[in-house]
């Protein structure tokens, strides 16, 4: 029989102090995946355009809520021009904006995020809120919208009819990013030259695995993994996941 094709490998646990159990792709955590931002990222586009740098960045960032719009009001008053080249037209105009539904999003300037710095900027390509973040020595998780510093692990919680909580920590899929996501040309848990890290997923992403989840979870997690064998089905710590397509 054909191997199904995405395989996955889950761990579950209970939360020691909440009625709730966590769910961990291992695939995912154990592989060794890495953001390749500047070294062979082609963007989510609908066309591979490494050389414009955009990233995952061509759409905006959607704010999770008030708490995630206040964290980036905080650190944009902390960038200069040396650091952010749309800092003028933020100021004219802002840098964020209601959709239809409501939500809150950054600002779209030239098919891209307003805080993403262009090739050419003096100041750095990429997000200024990371570049400044980094100039402050500071975490850029603490500076960027949720969503941002999340990518690509995205935690989803299901509610069972007793009012159980179950998080799924996973790889964030195309779905994800719903109707879009599946026009795009190019999504980095898909291809095998982002898993080139030189550390598990759960190493490389530690900051960001335990700001989701808790430093209690986070050790349990650590503790089960590292009682595992060095691969794991679907997405191994040193192979690359799959052929590119």
């Amino acid at each position: 029989m054909a191997t199904p094709e995405d395989l996955h490998e889950w761990i579950s646990f209970e939360h020691p102090d909440e009625e709730r159990t966590y769910m961990f792709d291992v695939s995912y955590m154990l592989s060794n995946w890495m953001c390749i931002y500047g070294q062979g990222c082609l963007g989510i586009g609908e066309e591979a355009a490494p050389e414009l740098m955009r990233g995952c960045c061509s759409f905006g960032a959607h704010f999770i809520d008030g708490a995630d719009v206040d964290t980036v009001k905080k650190s944009s008053k902390r960038l200069t021009a040396k650091q952010w080249q749309f800092k003028e037209k933020a100021r004219k105009k802002g840098w964020s904006m209601v959709e239809k539904d409501g939500s809150i999003k950054t600002k779209i300037v030239d098919r891209a995020c307003i805080f993403l710095n262009r090739p050419g900027f003096e100041g750095g390509v990429g997000c200024a809120l990371h570049i400044a973040a980094l100039e402050a020595g500071e975490r850029p998780m603490d500076w960027k919208p949720d969503v941002c510093w999340q990518l690509p692990v995205r935690s989803q919680d299901t509610i069972e009819e007793d009012g159980h909580v179950v998080t799924f920590v996973r790889e964030w899929k195309r779905r994800d990013w719903g109707d879009a996501g599946h026009d795009f040309h190019w999504w980095c848990t898909e291809d095998k030259r982002a898993f080139v890290g030189d550390k598990p997923v759960y190493k490389y992403l530690e900051d960001e695995i335990t700001e989701m989840v808790g430093q209690k979870v986070y050790k349990l997690l650590v503790k089960e993994l590292e009682l595992r064998n060095k691969t794991a089905v679907g997405h191994p710590v040193v192979i690359t996941k799959r052929p590119t397509k």
